[in-house]
This record gives C-alpha cells, sequence and structure tokens, in this order.
C-alpha cells in the first residue's frame, strides 16, 4: 500500500534534528497577555522545520503551547476536547498523576518554580544558537513582544560537550523514526531501534498500526489550510505533524551523588566508579555494562556501537543490575522473551509451557513506550573529583531541563516514568525505585523504596541501603508542539 510521503517542511525541525551544533539554547515561558498580539506574533514567528540543510543552522526556533495557552488563544471547547485527557488535564492536574510520576515530596507540583499552581506557562518559546543566543532572541521578539506575553521564566542552558551533569556521556540511545514510512506494526521478535513514525508524530499510524486521537477538523474552506486526516477522508488534521512534548526541570545533586558513592566504596576510586556506573547503566565515557552485539541490532545506527547491545543475556543482572536507570529507561526487550522465536516457540510460551525468564516476561514491550529525548543540560560542569573536595566552591545550580517528544503522554512518558523509573516492582525487585531519578518516599503501604541491589557474579547480590534522593524535580508541564501549518492556524482561525 502506497503512504504520503513525510512534509518535512511541515514539521517543526526539533522532532527530527537534536540541533547538538546549536549549543547555545534558552527555553521562555511565556503568559498570554492579549491573545491578539500573541495570534499576531505566532502568525509570523520564524520557526525553524524539519528539511535537511546542508550544514547545520546558525540559529533555530520552536514553539509550544499548554492546554491553557491554547484556550487562551480562543480555541473552542470541541476542538480543545480533541486533544489528549493528559494534556488537557496537565501535568499535576491530579493527584494520583503526581503520585505515579513521582511527584512527592520535595517534587511535588506546589514547591515548583514554575508549572505547579498558579504557575502554568502559556507558551514554551525555544530558541537555539551556534553563537550570539541573546541577539538571536532579541531578533525574534518583533515590537509587539511585551503587550503579547508575560515573561514566567527562562529557562538557560548549559553545553557540557554531550555529558550530563552527573559526568555521565549522555543522549547515546535514541529511537530511529521511520521517516521513510517501511515499518509495520506487527509482533516484534527482537528488540529493534526503529520506530513506527506515529509514535512520535501525530497522524501517522503507531506501533499498534492505529491513528492516535488528536482534533479533526471539519473540510471546509476555512480549515483549508490544514494537512488532510489520512486516516479519516473529508477532514482536516489539526495534529498532523506535531506531536506532544514533556517538559521537566530536574535538579541534580552533583556533589551528593559522588560522595554517597565514594562513601560506598570506602574511598577507594574504582569500587566508586564501579557503583556509580551500577547505578546509572554504563561507565562515564558511555560505554555499556552489557557486551555489545557481534550482530546490528535491527534499526541501529553504526556511528552508534554503544547502543547496540540488548540484555538478553543478562537474565541475572550481574553486568547491569535490573534496576539500574539505564535498564529502566529501557529495558530493551520485545513483545516475546528470548527463546520464544518462531512459531512454536511463540505457541508453547503462550501457551505457558516454555520455561523463559520471569523477569522479562512480566514487563511490557519496550516498543510501546519509547521517548524522543531533547534535553538540555543546565548549571557549571562539576567533576566527580571537584564535588569530592571539601570547599570546593558549588554556589550554582546543576541540571537536566527534560524534554521528551511523544505522540501519546500517558502510553509513553507517563508509563515510562510510572512502570518503570518509579515502580519499586520493577523487574521483579522490590523496595527501590530508580537509582537516579527515585524519590525515596515511603509506599502507601509504609514500604520504603531507598535501596539498590547491585548484583555479584558470585551468585550474591549487595544491597545498598539509605539512598538519598539526587535528583529534585523544580517545574514542568505538557505541551504541544504544532506542526508549522497548524501553528498559522492556531494563530488566525481563532484570533477574533
Amino acid at each position: 500500500m502506497s503512504v504520503n510521503p513525510v512534509d518535512y517542511s511541515d514539521i517543526q525541525g526539533l522532532v527530527r534534528f537534536g540541533y547538538a551544533a546549536l549549543t547555545q539554547a534558552s527555553f521562555l515561558l511565556l503568559e498570554i497577555r492579549d491573545h491578539r498580539a500573541a495570534a499576531g506574533w505566532l502568525a509570523s514567528a520564524p520557526v525553524s522545520n524539519a528539511v535537511a540543510l546542508d550544514k547545520p543552522p546558525q540559529t533555530a526556533l520552536q514553539v509550544a503551547l499548554t492546554y491553557p495557552g491554547l484556550q487562551a488563544l480562543g480555541l473552542p471547547q470541541p476542538v480543545l476536547a480533541g486533544f489528549s485527557d493528559e494534556f488537557q488535564s496537565g501535568m499535576w492536574g491530579e493527584e494520583n498523576r503526581s503520585r505515579r510520576l513521582g511527584d512527592l515530596g520535595p517534587s511535588a507540583p506546589t514547591a515548583w518554580m514554575w508549572g505547579g499552581p498558579d504557575k502554568i506557562p502559556h507558551i514554551a518559546v525555544m530558541a537555539y544558537a551556534q553563537s550570539g543566543l541573546d541577539t538571536f532572541i532579541d531578533s525574534i521578539k518583533g515590537a509587539g513582544w511585551d503587550a503579547a506575553f508575560k515573561p514566567l521564566q527562562s529557562l538557560s542552558t548549559s553545553d557540557l560537550h554531550g555529558f550530563e551533569p552527573f559526568g555521565f556521556m549522555d543522549s547515546i540511545s535514541q529511537p530511529k523514526l521511520d521517516w521513510e514510512r517501511v515499518r509495520t506494526a506487527e509482533d516484534q521478535l527482537a528488540y529493534t531501534n526503529l520506530a513506527c513514525l506515529g509514535e512520535f508524530l501525530l497522524g501517522y499510524p503507531n506501533e499498534y498500526g492505529r491513528y492516535t486521537d488528536r482534533p479533526l477538523l471539519p473540510g471546509d474552506s476555512s480549515n483549508a489550510s490544514l494537512p488532510q486526516a489520512e486516516d479519516t477522508p473529508g477532514m482536516r488534521d489539526l495534529g498532523r505533524n506535531g506531536t506532544y512534548l514533556v517538559l521537566r526541570q530536574l535538579r541534580q545533586d552533583v556533589r551528593q551523588f559522588w560522595q554517597f558513592a565514594d562513601r560506598q566504596a570506602n574511598g577507594d576510586p574504582q569500587q566508586r566508579e564501579q557503583l556509580a556506573a551500577a547505578m546509572v547503566g554504563r561507565m562515564r565515557n558511555g560505554t555499556p555494562l552489557e557486551p555489545l552485539s557481534s550482530s546490528p541490532i535491527p534499526g541501529g545506527d553504526s556511528k552508534l556501537a554503544p547502543n547496540q547491545f540488548t540484555y538478553d543475556s543478562d537474565v541475572n543482572g550481574t553486568r547491569c543490575p535490573f534496576g539500574a536507570h539505564m535498564r529502566r529507561a529501557n529495558p530493551r526487550n520485545a513483545d516475546f522473551p528470548p527463546g520464544t522465536r518462531g512459531f512454536f516457540g511463540e505457541l508453547s510460551h503462550n501457551l505457558g509451557l516454555k520455561h523463559v525468564d520471569l523477569r522479562q516476561d512480566i514487563m511490557s514491550s519496550t516498543r510501546f513506550h519509547r521517548v524522543l529525548r531533547r534535553g538540555r543540560e543546565y548549571g557549571p560542569a562539576l567533576s566527580p573529583e571537584q564535588a569530592l573536595q571539601p570547599g570546593y566552591p558549588d554556589s550554582e545550580e546543576h541540571g537536566i531541563h527534560f524534554l521528551s517528544l511523544n505522540a501519546n503522554i500517558s502510553r509513553q512518558f507517563e508509563f515510562l516514568q510510572s512502570a518503570w523509573i518509579m515502580n519499586s516492582k520493577f523487574n521483579g525487585m522490590t523496595g527501590e525505585t530508580d537509582p537516579l531519578l527515585g524519590n525515596r518516599q515511603p509506599l502507601i503501604n509504609g514500604l520504603a523504596t531507598n535501596s539498590f541491589l547491585w548484583p555479584q557474579p558470585s551468585g550474591l547480590a549487595r544491597c545498598i541501603t539509605d539512598v538519598p534522593q539526587f535528583i529534585i524535580v523544580r517545574g514542568g508541564a505538557y505541551f504541544f508542539l504544532p506542526g508549522i501549518s497548524a501553528l498559522r492556524f492556531l494563530a488566525t482561525a481563532y484570533a477574533s
């Protein structure tokens, strides 16, 4: 069956590019003061698209809106109702959602700098530059900026040269989008890095072979500027070529992380590095704790050799602990556990006749829960040696502006966060959450979540207790990153 080619000119560039060459970035979180003035700016803002260039651009601009932002622009309720429930209610809109996301204690929304009660931005304006970022931001504002927007926060970023604040190489593992639209939804017999386009862009089939719900409008002349809906003839698609953006400001206590690892290692530098790598799932230089696969991972990229591995042969977690951050964030499993390949293997597994590793069998397939990460670090670099040095000056905050793109917030970001990152029973374990992102808050039944189990080659496991909370949420919100034609439509259709 023929499929429509992807219109890169209608997609905001962040979906296709990470803008790594644009090492300067700032995220401006704004409230709409005057919806007509805001619409006027949105109608002409020089938003960067996803068309590939011969060389990286000097600057890039991306724009996303929250549900209250769409309301402030004047979108009618029937159109707003077409967006997902979690986008409509927001990141902290339900107490149960905050608990599932782990936003408790010092990470509770009431303590957030932005995004919490009465602090929700309407618009995120994301500016990137190779140099001269402030000049670029001034150039995009224009005469009506101050009348249109009230600034809430300006999230500055840092260039840590590919490393996150704890000192580990970052953004190695990313899904590869099927831009050619050749992947079909079928049982995944082996882990693959290739993902259906509809996992990350609305208006395209996802890993279930279905189109994620999004606002569809009548195909009359008033909506003619919007793309046609592939799955509903005669309708125009407000969501097509857009996606949902999750933005969370995560403060990282670099000094506490390395001092805790040092105490557990009794000051031994080699053991300190080993424990830190066990908690993360990689060594600081990005080398995984698992051996690289001798054959390429389907959908992989030869340039990302440190990403060419699975956990299929590490059933005891002696190389990479079951609860390591990287193993939680991407279990690298498939629809069927290892050892069940082929028709008869699958049949035996489905009938319960074939023995497989229980830990693999109880987890949902990774392919339904991937996110595309586009975050940026903030704060100055602080090396492990500096973090361990008594009295070393460290007055500034360190962290990551976590940013992920996904077409289904609930099934992708929220599932990953609640079922894998914050779940104390992930991979058949008890008493621990993610060693980096875990909030260490007791469960409702009072059980602790502040341990980390480190299996050893001897067959015994070292249980590390009283793990501190290393990361605290400082703010967060859900945004809609529209396609460019949809952005112009939003700026003109309801501005009166």
